[in-house]
């Protein structure tokens, strides 16, 4: 009897590089990509599985690492960027997720677990059921803790909170606000495949018909929304934060939080000044490793015009 494989193709990287080799291996292979970080050594590895090898395993390497180096030339640390492709046994490649891939508490507020985890809940604990590989967001990466903490800490009036999600990934964000009694809870992303994944992740926690997700382009969104929010998660790249701010900060209601995560230590500062040219103020920080996360409170009504707005006008540079 033939015994199941699939193949796994790799690349080494760096947490800093995670999100663009990601996107290089889901280009040139063909599937979600997942990634995992050694606590040890620091070492993130990016990886695609698939049933069956690239048609040309030689030539989707070498495009592989003619996407590392143009990734290098943009200024981020690709690591060792060491690509790999092989077989592997498929009961193999679910054991080692099975190893990876622990439970995490959020504070006595939630508990994310996956499938295969008999981890029991604590009394009062919210329960999430996420498993890695299927689109990006598990809870394990800097950033969406960050975003989780900021969600539970909002918990003590939940059923009062609107909440919206821009970027929603694997719909873990959106699924815990559900769960935590959020309400309304709403969530987007550009990604028709993220969407895809984050229905099924919502049906499988059994939140479906509490969480509106939809396919939608941020910058398509109209400038005066019909809907405003207490709290807002926005997991999104830097640039599309400054340009969209207010966008994003129009959505929010006065005295609302907005939750910004996986942002380069680097552009930390100039999303910090964006974001309070609009009426915003730094409440929360946080960095690990090569990311820095932030929680805003919208102290007023954005507004146009204001020495301050203009100052950042002119500082910024695209």
């Amino acid at each position: 009897m033939k015994r199941e494989t699939i193949c796994k193709t790799s690349v080494q990287t760096t947490a800093e590089a995670e999100d663009a080799v990601a996107e290089l291996l889901a280009t040139h292979v063909g599937s979600n990509p997942s990634t995992y970080t050694d606590a040890e050594t620091g070492v993130t590895t990016v990886s695609v599985y698939s049933t069956t090898a690239p048609k040309n395993l030689a030539a989707t390497k070498a495009a592989l690492r003619r996407g590392l180096t143009e990734i290098k030339t943009c200024g981020l640390n690709v690591g060792s960027a060491k690509v790999s492709a092989r077989q592997i046994r498929r009961e193999n490649w679910a054991e080692s997720w099975k190893r990876h891939f622990k439970p995490i508490e959020v504070g006595n507020a939630l508990l994310i677990k996956p499938s295969w985890s008999k981890r029991r809940a604590r009394k009062g604990q919210a329960v999430v059921v996420l498993d890695p590989g299927l689109s990006f967001g598990t809870g394990h990466h800097p950033t969406t803790s960050f975003c989780l903490h900021e969600l539970t800490r909002g918990c003590a009036r939940p059923q009062s909170q609107a909440f919206l999600d821009l970027g929603t990934g694997s719909g873990i964000l959106a699924i815990v606000a559900a769960k935590l009694g959020y309400s309304p809870v709403h969530a987007l992303d550009f990604d028709p495949e993220s969407v895809r994944v984050a229905r099924a992740n919502a049906r499988l926690n059994h939140v479906s018909q509490k969480i509106r997700l939809a396919h939608q382009d941020l910058t398509r969104l109209p400038l005066r929304p019909a809907q405003r929010y207490d709290l807002i998660c926005a997991n999104l790249i830097s640039t599309l934060l400054v340009v969209e701010r207010r966008r994003i900060v129009r959505r929010l209601k006065p005295g609302g939080r907005l939750v910004v995560a996986g942002i380069l230590k680097s552009e930390f500062d100039l999303v910090t000044l964006a974001l309070t040219a609009t009426g915003l103020r730094l409440v929360a920080s946080k960095v690990e490793k090569e990311w820095r996360s932030g929680a805003f409170v919208l102290l007023r009504q954005p507004f146009s015009g204001s020495g301050q707005t203009i100052a950042f006008e002119t500082a910024i540079k695209f």
